[in-house]
């Protein structure tokens, strides 16, 4: 009887380590997105330009366009909280975010992006998406499963699942692959949220995901179509503050608030044609 007690929990305890490993190689719906090694080499990369950041090291995170996490990274390998360890969830949220709610070019009336810093003031009260920041949650048993030090790795828990959320600040965007179609989301956190938007600008730039000429967007700029706005008064609308959330005046309803440090995203690059 014990001897068949241990064949059972032996074969179980394989069962169950070979789930893990079919969770932790590529998934199939990420065929086509980059792999750990090459997000992580995009990260790095664009944490040492400009992006007016107060020096954080950061988070990213690639999901694919069913939801399914494909990679994780993280800018510092030295210690696991040399940067902020909730930003990991965040990132993924960002990148969820990114993917849920824009369209590809098979879209019935063509492709269209948002970014998470899009979204600021469009979810505020009296905003025309108010509530959408709240509709598809984060799943908690997925955000914080697994071996810590596995975190920002190729080997990362969240790789294979599908986290959720919903994020309305800067630092997620769609990733565009030639035609204006639409692969996934990528989500950057770390710093202030306008330091994210532009890292997630550059690692998208550096992945060559951002074939947006003929995509749409709310920027104002077909160049930069999914560009962070920064349009928010605090006096409006004739002189009045926004009368229900009171947290300023976007003209364009898609406004971001200003950060410490503030960037100019204007000097982000220009998106490619297809």
């Amino acid at each position: 009887m014990k001897i068949q007690d241990w064949v059972t929990s032996a074969a179980i305890g394989l069962g169950i380590s070979l789930a893990s490993g079919s969770v932790l190689a590529a998934p199939a719906a990420c065929a086509g997105l980059p792999s750990q090694a090459a997000l992580q080499t995009a990260l790095d990369s664009a944490v040492a330009q400009n992006n007016g950041d107060l020096g954080f090291n950061m988070w990213a995170t690639i999901v694919a366009n069913d939801g399914t996490v494909c990679a994780v990274a993280r800018d510092s390998s030295t210690s696991l909280t040399s940067q902020w360890l909730g930003s990991r969830v965040i990132s993924a949220q960002k990148a969820n975010k990114a993917t849920d709610f824009n369209i590809g070019s098979d879209g019935r009336k063509g492709a269209f992006a948002l970014s998470t810093a899009n979204l600021y003031s469009a979810v505020q009260p009296g905003g025309s998406l108010y509530g959408l920041q709240h509709s598809n949650p984060v799943d908690p048993a997925v955000s914080y499963e697994g071996d810590s030090s596995l975190f920002g790795t190729a080997s990362d828990p969240l790789v294979g699942a599908r986290v959720g959320g919903v994020n309305v600040f800067g630092g997620g965007l769609g990733l565009y692959q030639s035609g204006g179609v639409k692969l996934g989301g990528v989500g950057v956190s770390g710093d202030t949220s306008c330091t994210d938007h532009m890292i997630a600008w550059r690692v998208r730039n550096t992945l060559q995901l951002d074939h947006l000429g003929t995509v749409g967007g709310v920027s104002g700029d077909p160049q930069r179509p999914d560009n962070i706005i920064f349009d928010i008064t605090q006096t409006g609308n004739g002189g009045m503050l926004n009368p229900e959330g009171k947290v300023g005046y976007s003209p364009s309803g898609f406004g971001h608030p200003t950060c410490l440090n503030n960037p100019n995203p204007a000097t982000l690059p220009k998106v490619q044609n297809p």
